[in-house]
């Protein structure tokens, strides 16, 4: 049995005509699934309700939930078990974010430190201008 825990996120899609509680019932039963079977859930992004790019079960609009967790390998089959029982879920996916992914947007979140450039060297100018043309005798 693997019990090193692994980097994962899973996306899926809710039934959008169920109200905000429902959907919100949903995500509660995916983060149960998740917490008992001994994940531990960094990080719930909920992005709303959307227009599908092509109807699924007939229906043209979705919830879309993301949910990026560290779980042992066993917990994929259970969630990826609840996901298909659970008619209110529409489509899923689950990926494990590889270390290049986990780097990416390390860099991405935290902007680089802007350089410090040396401060320019005022330029010294003749406080009076002598002619040129003037002829000392």
């Amino acid at each position: 049995m693997d019990k090193t825990k692994r980097k994962y996120e899973t996306t899926f899609i809710v039934n959008a005509s169920l109200d905000d509680t429902q959907v919100d019932s949903v995500i509660g039963r995916v983060q149960d699934t998740i917490t008992k079977n001994g994940g531990t859930i960094a990080a719930i992004n909920k992005w709303g309700r959307k227009r599908l790019s092509y109807p699924i079960n007939k229906k043209t609009n979705g919830f879309y939930v993301n949910i990026e967790f560290d779980a042992p390998g066993t917990v994929l089959a259970l969630l990826e078990r609840s996901f298909q029982l659970d008619e209110m879920i529409l489509r899923y996916l689950t990926i494990v974010l590889d270390r290049k992914a986990l780097k990416a947007r390390a860099a991405a979140a935290v902007p680089p430190a802007p350089k410090e450039e040396p401060a320019p060297v005022p330029a010294r100018e003749p406080l009076f201008a002598e002619p040129k043309d003037e002829k000392k005798s």
